[in-house]
Parts: structure tokens; sequence; C-alpha cells
């Protein structure tokens, strides 16, 4: 199953070389051309039926958030820093992956038993934190790992019930098994299918693809938040599980283009597919670099939801995935250049 290869595998946000690998070998077969950028970029180019001269760009990033080794200490423990949204609530005690060995390693934090009454009800700070790879010394540590080597958390793929699975960095490595999958088909129009690197510190791959081809039209792949846990009051849940694909119209990076969002939302009705739309404001994607690049790129964002994101595991449903790629498949294939006209 490609999910669960790409959410084992190992890609902090400037180290997606392995995620890349296994992306290209798997759409290799289905696309015309595949090229990497110089940044890292992964594009996958289909050339379409002719029946229109449009090029659209679908994004999905590689890249997971995790930390990265910043000093080594006498005792051979490892500090480190984060590297992209961390919350800084889950980090004591998880186990971590560090370097390109994979060193077993566990995040070391003073136990409760001589924690102050103070310190009880506070988040430990990343800077009062290390990683533990049960070096004796500097000088065994450094053997195994050395200062800059990315962590990533040590989470295998599981299926649950309820045709749910649960995972690492799902956040976007769903995206890009969507991707992967629409890649198969061939639309009236060119696509560029760009596997981005970096975007969990900026969006930087992204803005550089779409500076170089210069799309007609693009749609940003993610997982986004499912916050459907119960809740005090009656508030958003953001997205829901089970509930179809999210399609965003606002979020802290861009305002969706409004005949995408439509052609999306007639596209899943007509079709038959479950879909909701994300809470406003919430969250960022690729698209929030595309659709400023040069004159302007229409854009819109579809995810699928996951709980628990930007966390060691997160859940989400295989409905809500499959949906994911049933919907964009069918909105590709409706796609008209009318929909990227400005109301």
């Amino acid at each position: 199953m490609l999910l669960k290869e790409l959410s084992e595998a190992i890609g902090v946000s400037g180290n997606e070389e392995k995620v890349r690998k296994i992306i290209e070998e798997y759409v290799k077969p289905h696309v015309d051309k595949v090229s990497v950028d110089s940044i890292g970029n992964l594009i996958a180019f289909k050339q379409g039926d002719g029946s229109y001269s449009l090029k659209v760009m679908l994004a999905a990033h590689m890249d997971e958030i995790g930390l990265m080794v910043t000093y080594i200490n006498e005792k051979g423990y490892l500090h480190f820093r984060p590297v992209g949204g961390v919350d800084e609530r889950i980090l004591p005690g998880k186990r971590v992956l560090v370097g390109d060995k994979a060193i077993p390693g566990v995040i070391g934090l003073k136990p409760i038993h001589l924690l102050r009454e103070e310190e009880r009800s506070q988040v430990a700070p990343v800077e009062s934190l290390v990683i533990d790879i049960g070096a004796s010394d500097k000088s065994s540590a450094e053997k195994m790992v050395k200062v800059g080597d990315y962590a990533t958390f040590d989470v295998a793929f599981q299926e649950l019930g309820a045709r749910r699975v649960k995972g690492k960095a799902f956040d976007d490595r769903a995206g890009c098994a969507v991707l992967a999958e629409l890649v198969k088909e061939r639309y009236p129009f060119d696509l560029y299918a760009v596997f981005t690197v970096q975007e969990e510190v900026g969006l930087r791959g992204a803005k550089v693809a779409a500076y170089a081809i210069e799309p007609d039209a693009a749609f940003s792949i993610e997982g986004t938040v499912a916050d459907d846990l119960p809740k005090e009051k009656d508030v958003s849940p953001t997205a829901r599980l089970g509930h179809g694909p999210a399609i965003t119209i606002m979020d802290r990076t861009f305002v969706a283009f409004h005949p995408l969002v439509r052609l999306l939302v007639e596209t899943a009705e007509a079709e038959g597919i479950p879909y909701q739309f994300k809470q406003p404001l919430v969250g960022g994607t690729d698209s929030g670099a595309i659709h400023l690049t040069k004159k302007g790129v229409p854009s819109a964002t579809v995810a699928v939801p996951c709980r628990y994101i930007h966390s060691p595991a997160s859940i989400l449903s295989l409905d809500d995935f499959e949906n994911t790629i049933r919907l964009m498949e069918a909105a590709l294939k409706r796609l008209k250049p009318e929909h990227l006209r400005v109301e």
C-alpha cells in the first residue's frame, strides 16, 4: 500500500530524498516525463489529450514536521530544535529515529517525581528536552549522529477498525498518495503533478515550481485538521472523519478561486461523492504560494481530514482518502477554460 510506505518513510523538511524516490518509482510508468528541480521538487508531467491548451498544476508536499540536532553535550545527549510546526506538549517520552542510519532514541524529560509543583502545570520548553540515544558520552554519540541530523517520530502504520488507519506524516503523505493515483489518468489539458519540498517551513518548494511552470490553474492536495473530538461547547470541528474530502474556501494563506470551488462542489454532487467545507482561516497550504506566482494563478485546495495532525501519529478514514481521489479525478475531467475566468 503506497500510503503505508509513504507514511513510514523519513522526510523532514529539507530532507525529502527517501520520499521522493518512492514516489518517483511509483508514478514513472504512468507519466510522460519525470524531473527533479533545483530545490528538490519532483515534477511528473503528463500531456493532455489536446482538448484544451491549459497547464494545470497539482501540488502535494513530501515533507513532514520533525526535529534537528543542534548540539551534543558531554554526556552524549542530543539537544534539538523543531523543524516546522511541532507541538511542544507532545514531545516528552516520544520515540524518534535520528539521522540517515535511523538511530533509535527517546526524548527525555525530568520524571514527574522530581518536578516542582509549578512545573507540573507547565509545558516543558524544547530547550529543557534532549534525545537519548543510549550513548555514554559525547564521543560515542558522535560516532552515531552529528549536528544537523534530522529526527523523525518512530511510528508504524497500522490499520484500525471502521476502515481507518493510523500513521505518521499523513500531512501530507496522504495528499502525495492521492496525487500519485491521479496521474494514472489522462486529462483534457497538460498536467504537472508536483510533489513539493519544504512546505512546512514556508511553502518554499511550491513557490519555485509554480514560478517555473506558470500554470493556468492549480490544486493543492492536502491532509488537514479533523478536530471532531467531543467538546464542551458546540463549535466547528474544522473537518470531520468519514464525511468526505474537505474543500477550502479560505485559509490563512489564500482565498480559494470561487469558480474552482464551485466546480468541486458541483462535481461531488453530480457524482454522489460526500464532501465538506474546511473551517475558514485555519492552516495554510501550497496554494498560498502558488496563487501569487507571477501574474496570479487560480487555485483551490482539497484535503483528506486527519485527526491529531502535526503529532507523532494521525488517524484518517480510507473512505475519505478514496473519495478525495474520486472527486479530484472527476473534477479535473470536467475542468474547462471557463472555470478559470474571474466572475
